[in-house]
C-alpha cells in the first residue's frame, strides 16, 4: 500500500458537456468525487492524498469558469470541513496564494487550522500551483537564506519545496484519458509508479481507486537499482 497518492482530477468539464450541462456542474460533482475519495484511501491506510484541483495555467481558462472555480472553494469549505475534520483529516493548501482573493485565503486557512491536529490522513489540495512554480520558489528560499551555491544539493532544497512536510508520492494517478503529468509535482514524482485511467474525475471511486492499488501492488519498485537476484556487470 502506497503511503503517498497523488492524483489529477481531470475530465470534469468532459462529465458535464457528455450530459449538456455546464462545466461547473462537473467541478461541482468532481468536488464530491474528491469527498469520497479522500475516505476511501483514509479506510485503506493511505496516510497521505495530494489532489491537483487548479494549476497555474488554469487561469487562461474563461473568467466565469475560473470565477465559479473560486467560490467552490468557499462552498466546499462550508459544506465538508466539519465532516473532514471529524473523520481525522488534516488539510494542507499547497501553491502560490499572492493571486487569490482575501475571502478564498480565509477560507484555506480556516480549513488547515480547523484540521491541524488530525493525523489519519493528510489531504494536500494543490491550488493555484505549479511543478515549475514550486522549484523556483525552493530556489529563491533558500537564496534568501544565504545557501552556498556547494551546499545546495538535492536534501537541502527539498526541505524548501511546497510539500517538504510529506513524503514523496509513492503513486500518480491520472484520470480522464490524458497521458501526461501537466506541470503537477514535478520534483516530487520523481520515482512514483504512474496510472493513467480513462474514467473521468467525478465517477472515481472505490473500483478504480482498487484498480490503481492493485496495479501499483504488481509494479517492480528499484529506484534506479536492480533486483538482487539479477547479475550485477563486472567493471572493466
Amino acid at each position: 500500500m502506497p503511503r503517498h497518492v497523488a492524483i489529477v482530477m481531470d475530465g470534469n468539464g468532459r462529465w458535464a458537456k457528455k450530459r449538456f450541462m455546464p462545466r461547473f456542474f462537473g467541478h461541482k460533482q468532481g468536488v464530491d468525487a474528491l469527498v469520497r475519495t479522500v475516505q476511501a484511501c483514509a479506510d485503506r491506510g493511505i496516510e497521505y492524498l495530494t489532489v491537483f484541483a487548479f494549476s497555474s495555467e488554469n487561469w487562461k481558462r474563461p473568467t466565469e469558469e475560473v470565477s465559479g472555480l473560486m467560490d467552490l472553494v468557499l462552498v466546499a469549505v462550508s459544506k465538508y470541513l466539519a465532516k473532514l475534520a471529524s473523520e481525522g483529516v488534516r488539510i494542507r493548501i499547497v501553491g502560490d496564494r499572492s493571486q487569490v482573493s482575501d475571502k478564498v485565503r480565509n477560507a484555506w486557512d480556516q480549513a488547515e487550522r480547523a484540521t491541524e491536529h488530525n493525523r489519519r490522513i493528510t489531504l494536500s489540495v494543490a491550488f493555484n500551483y505549479g511543478g515549475r512554480w514550486d522549484i523556483v520558489q525552493a530556489c529563491q528560499q533558500a537564496l534568501r537564506d544565504g545557501v552556498p551555491a556547494d551546499e545546495l544539493d538535492e536534501a537541502r532544497l527539498s526541505r524548501y519545496m511546497a510539500m517538504s512536510y510529506a513524503p514523496d508520492p509513492d503513486l500518480f494517478i491520472r484520470t480522464g484519458g490524458e497521458v501526461r503529468i501537466s506541470n503537477f509535482l514535478l520534483w516530487q514524482v520523481a520515482y512514483a509508479e504512474l496510472v493513467f485511467s480513462d474514467c473521468l474525475w467525478p465517477e472515481f471511486g472505490d473500483a478504480q481507486l482498487d484498480a490503481a492499488l492493485a496495479d501499483f501492488a504488481g509494479r517492480d519498485r528499484r529506484f534506479g537499482g536492480v533486483k538482487p537476484t539479477e547479475p550485477q556487470t563486472a567493471k572493466a
